[in-house]
């Protein structure tokens, strides 16, 4: 009975708990959090000072009383109070928007959390104390390439078998999947975390140039790729410290030398994806010929990278449509079909 009093006076929520971003899908509502998994605390008291966009901006720009930091590493709570902290205040947050109901909003959802496929069990407690913690009544936790493909719309109830790669911040979830289960999956730490710092490398070595993450970022984004498409026109203006005089330095990046510098990290890509389809079932690897690999994450939306990716694996591979939101929306399609994430959640707890 009280479960259903709070499912009246709280919103249900999906959440992609990425180490890059948070997105929080709110049921019959859709997505209305899209923000960096980021949080400004202060170094003693810990206490919140922001998060989300505002706490982005002051990465690597803090004074010694101020940390800024991404509790979340390698797809994985590296910071449990931070994390907390922040699912507190989206949870929070949704129940401030303003609502048809005249009813009171009480923050006591039930939530679906996205998680890495290769998360030990205690990993997997800390992000459901997380939830808990944070306010909700129940927190269910499903695998995000099993989520990706729920978003995506593939048929994971059938037994036709759908391959799903999504890469995101921290790692890139590698999967097949038929009959509501994941039959081999591979989940490695190499994904848009890593194709910033291979760019930040790139540029101190052939440059002699200092960087932050926050510029390799913005350099990926303006001119990365992993396949020429188009014409090598594209340039980024990049700014940095100079090692060797220590003054401000400025440079002219191409697209040609930044998909130099990211092939190493799509190597590994493609090879965790040969490895998985060497183990898949024959019946199953036909389906995947013939339906082609689907790719979801924001790491998807390097230019060219379905293309490198087809090439080398000789497959169809094709992106689907907002990449991004892929997980959050499996997530949320979750919250109504309790039949199906009955199937595919891997833990659930209630407070």
């Amino acid at each position: 009975m009280l479960d259903f009093i709070f499912g009246l006076l709280s919103h249900d929520l999906g959440i992609d708990l990425g180490t890059s971003n948070t997105l929080v899908y709110v049921r019959d509502k859709g997505i209305l959090i899209r923000e960096p998994s980021v949080v400004a605390r202060h170094r003693k008291t810990k206490q919140v000072i922001a998060i989300g966009r505002e706490a982005k901006r002051m990465l690597g720009k803090t004074p010694a009383t101020i940390e800024a930091i991404r509790p979340l590493r390698g797809g994985v709570i590296a910071d449990f109070d931070a994390a907390e902290a922040m699912l507190k205040h989206y949870i929070t947050l949704v129940h401030q928007l303003p609502s048809r109901s005249i009813l009171p909003r009480i923050p006591r959802p039930k939530v679906v959390v996205g998680i890495p496929s290769g998360v030990t069990e205690v990993e997997r407690r800390a992000v459901q104390e997380a939830a808990i913690s944070a306010g909700a009544r129940e927190a269910y936790l499903i695998e995000e390439p099993m989520a990706a493909a729920i978003g995506a719309g593939l048929p994971v109830e059938d037994s036709q078998g759908s391959f799903v790669c999504d890469i995101g911040g921290g790692t890139t979830e590698i999967a097949v999947l038929s009959l509501g289960g994941i039959v081999v999956n591979r989940s490695i730490k190499i994904a848009g975390d890593e194709m910033d710092e291979a760019i930040s490398s790139f540029i101190r070595l052939k440059y002699s140039l200092l960087i932050g993450e926050q510029t390799a970022e913005e350099i990926k984004l303006a001119v990365g790729s992993a396949y020429p498409v188009d014409k090598e026109s594209r340039q980024a203006v990049v700014r940095g410290r100079d090692i060797e005089t220590g003054l401000p330095k400025t440079i002219r990046v191409g697209e040609a030398e930044i998909r130099e510098a990211l092939v190493p990290v799509i190597q590994q890509i493609i090879e965790g994806i040969a490895e998985t389809i060497e183990e898949t079932p024959p019946e199953l690897t036909s389906d995947i010929v013939e339906h082609g690999i689907v790719m979801a994450g924001g790491g998807s939306l390097l230019r060219g990278i379905d293309k490198m990716l087809s090439r080398e694996i000789k497959m169809p591979v094709w992106v689907t449509d907002d990449p991004q939101t892929a997980v959050v929306r499996g997530c949320g399609k979750l919250l109504t079909d309790t039949a199906l994430l009955g199937k595919v959640k891997v833990a659930a707890r209630k407070s």
